[in-house]
């Protein structure tokens, strides 16, 4: 791939990121307060499950 590509993928994933913020800023508070009120093996997991989704997705389209 080259750089292009990449930096592609980078904005995408900075403008999905971003929308919630955006749109919700309330819910997104809350959101984030939950999330850090979580046990670290509940994030643990969460993370090692979207980076596995993610691996899987770049295998599938790459």
């Amino acid at each position: 791939m080259d750089f292009q590509v990449w930096m592609f993928a980078i904005g995408l994933v900075l403008v999905l990121e971003g929308i919630g913020p955006l749109l919700f800023p309330q819910q997104w508070k809350k959101y984030l307060a939950e999330i850090s009120s979580q046990n670290k093996n509940v994030l643990r997991r969460l993370g090692g499950s979207l980076v596995s989704a993610g691996i899987v997705l770049l295998i599938i389209f790459a």
